[in-house]
C-alpha cells in the first residue's frame, strides 16, 4: 500500500504535489516501526503555498456556490469510496483502534458532505430599515464575505476528521486554506490533498504543509493568512494568539471533561458501559474524552463497581486487531507522562482501583478514587486513558465540582429529571451540555467549541464557516416595500 512505502509522501504546494528539501519519518505508536516518510516543504515552498493562497483568494471567493459544492461533495464521495485505506493509514500513523479509525473516515464523509450542502444555502439576508422614521426607503443587503485565507493547524489524535472540520468549512465559503497537520500524523492530511487534487479546485485554493513545529512561526505571523483556525494544546494555543494579536483566531483546546451521573439515574450499567468506553477510546486522547466522573453518593457503592469492571473488560494491543478497543497513546513520552501523573496522584492518596501501568507507548485504562482536587489527574488534561471517580452531594455539589476547572469545553450530564436537564445547561461553564450521555458525544454538523481555557469561536460546519466570513452590508435607498 502507498501509505507504508519508503518513499516520501509529496507535500501540496498550491494544489500540485511536489517532494522537499527534507523528509520526516511517520512512526507507528504501537511497536515505533516507521511506516512513511513525507517531504518537508522548504522556506521557497512554503512561501509559494502562501503566496498563491493570497494571490487567489479574490477570484474563489466569487467562485458559484454551486462549483464548491460540487467539489466539496466529489471529496465527500472519494473518501467513502478509500474508506478502507484511510482507515488503515489512521491506524498506521496515529495508533487508533481500526475500529475507531473506520468511524473517524466516515465522520470526515460526512463533514465534507455537510459542507457540501451548506456551501448551497449559506448566504446572507435582507433587513428592512423603516422600523425607525431615518431609514424609510431604504433597505439592508447583508452578505457573508471569507475574511481572506486560512492557516489551518490540526492536531495528531484525529489526522483526518478534524482537518476536514476546518477544509471543508473554508472551501465552502470560498476561503483558500493552508493546512499545516500534525508532525506525528501527516499521512491522512497529505491522502486528503490527492482527493483535493482531483476536483476543479483553482490553483492556490489548498496547501498542506508538514513543517515542522517550530517552523510554524512564519505561518502564524504572516499577514497574508488572516485567519486561523487551531485545535490542539492550552498552551501552544494562547500562544499563537499572543503572537497574532490582530488576526481571527478560532481555537479548539484541551478539557478534563465530566460526566455526571446523578441520583436520579437509573441504568448504572448503560453509564458505566459508556464512560468506561469514552473514557479510553482514544486511549484518552480526545478532548472531550470522559476524564472525571461526577457520581451522586447515593450511587457511588453500587455504581464504582460497574464502571471497574466496565474498565477491566476492555482489550488493548495491537491496534490494527479489530477486537482491540484502547491502543497506544501517541508516543512513548506522552505514555510516561500520564503513568507518573498516575504514580503522583498514588502518592498523594488516590486509590488505583484497575490499570495504571505502562507497557512501552500503551497505558493500561485506569480507574483512580479519592484522588485530591490539586492532582493533575483531576487539575490539568490527562489526555491519556484515566478516569477519576469523586463523589457529590446532591446535583449542586456535582456541577460545583465539574466547574471546578480552567477548561469548559463539553460536560455529560446522567438524568432523566428535565428540571436538573435545564439547570445543568444553565449552571455548567462549558460550550456544550449532552443530556443522558457522556461529554464525548459530538455531532459533525453542530457548533462545537469551549469556554474558559477550552478556546474560543466554534467548529460544526457552518458555525466555521460563520467564523471565517464577516458580515457587510449594502444599504439601498428609494427602495418601496
Amino acid at each position: 500500500m502507498d501509505a507504508f512505502t519508503p518513499q516520501p509522501r509529496p507535500c501540496w504546494i498550491a494544489g500540485r504535489p511536489e517532494q522537499g528539501e527534507q523528509a520526516l519519518g511517520v512512526f507507528h505508536p504501537f511497536d515505533g516501526t516507521e511506516v512513511a516518510s513525507v517531504a518537508v516543504p522548504s522556506a521557497d515552498q512554503v512561501e509559494r503555498a502562501v503566496a498563491a493562497a493570497h494571490a487567489v483568494a479574490r477570484e474563489f471567493r466569487r467562485t458559484p456556490a454551486h462549483v464548491r459544492a460540487a467539489a466539496l461533495l466529489q471529496v465527500s464521495q472519494a473518501l467513502a469510496d478509500r474508506a478502507e485505506e484511510i482507515a488503515e493509514t489512521i491506524t498506521a500513523e496515529n495508533g487508533k483502534p481500526l475500529k475507531w479509525a473506520e468511524v473517524e473516515v466516515q465522520r470526515a464523509v460526512n463533514t465534507f458532505r455537510f459542507a457540501a450542502e451548506e456551501a448551497r444555502r449559506f448566504s446572507g439576508g435582507v433587513q428592512r430599515l423603516d422600523t425607525d422614521a431615518t431609514g424609510e426607503g431604504r433597505m439592508a443587503v447583508v452578505r457573508h464575505v471569507p475574511r481572506g485565507p486560512v492557516l489551518a493547524v490540526a492536531p495528531f489524535n484525529f489526522p483526518l476528521n478534524l482537518v476536514a472540520h476546518k477544509v471543508a468549512p473554508a472551501l465552502a465559503v470560498g476561503a483558500p486554506v493552508v493546512v499545516k497537520p500534525a508532525s506525528a500524523t501527516p499521512l491522512s492530511a497529505l491522502l486528503l490533498g490527492e482527493v483535493l487534487a482531483e476536483t476543479d479546485l483553482p490553483e492556490g485554493a489548498f496547501s498542506i504543509l508538514p513543517v515542522r513545529g517550530e517552523d510554524m512561526d512564519k505561518l502564524v505571523t504572516d499577514e497574508r493568512l488572516p485567519v486561523i483556525s487551531f485545535t490542539g494544546s492550552t498552551k501552544v494555543g494562547w500562544s499563537l494568539m499572543d503572537a497574532a494579536p490582530r488576526k481571527h483566531v478560532v481555537m479548539e483546546l484541551g478539557s478534563n471533561a465530566a460526566a455526571l451521573v446523578c441520583p436520579d439515574w437509573t441504568d448504572l450499567e448503560y453509564a458505566a458501559r459508556r464512560i468506561a468506553t469514552f473514557g479510553n477510546y482514544q486511549a484518552g486522547q480526545s478532548c472531550i474524552a470522559v476524564q472525571r466522573v461526577i457520581v451522586d453518593r447515593s450511587l457511588a457503592d453500587e455504581f464504582v463497581p460497574k464502571l471497574v469492571e466496565a474498565v477491566s473488560a476492555l482489550r488493548t494491543g495491537d491496534p490494527h486487531d479489530p477486537e482491540v478497543e484502547v491502543g497506544p497513546l501517541i508516543d512513548e513520552d506522552n505514555a510516561r507522562r500520564v503513568e507518573e501523573w498516575v504514580l503522583m496522584a498514588a502518592d498523594a492518596g488516590a486509590k488505583v482501583l484497575t490499570g495504571g501501568k505502562r507497557t512501552g507507548a500503551t497505558v493500561e485504562p485506569t480507574v483512580l478514587t479519592d484522588v485530591p482536587t490539586d492532582a493533575k489527574v483531576w487539575r490539568e488534561e490527562v489526555f491519556g486513558p484515566v478516569l477519576v471517580v469523586s463523589v457529590a452531594d446532591g446535583v449542586e455539589d456535582a456541577f460545583a465540582q465539574a466547574n471546578d476547572s480552567r477548561y469548559g469545553l463539553q460536560a455529560g450530564v446522567f438524568t432523566r429529571d428535565v428540571q436538573v436537564a435545564f439547570a445543568a445547561a444553565a449552571e455548567l461553564e462549558v460550550g456544550g451540555v449532552i443530556i443522558g450521555d457522556v461529554p464525548s458525544y459530538r455531532a459533525d454538523q453542530m457548533p462545537y467549541g469551549g469556554v474558559k481555557g477550552s478556546g474560543t469561536g466554534r467548529e460544526g460546519v457552518r458555525s466555521a464557516m460563520e467564523d471565517f466570513t464577516e458580515e457587510r452590508v449594502t444599504v439601498l435607498t428609494g427602495v418601496a416595500l
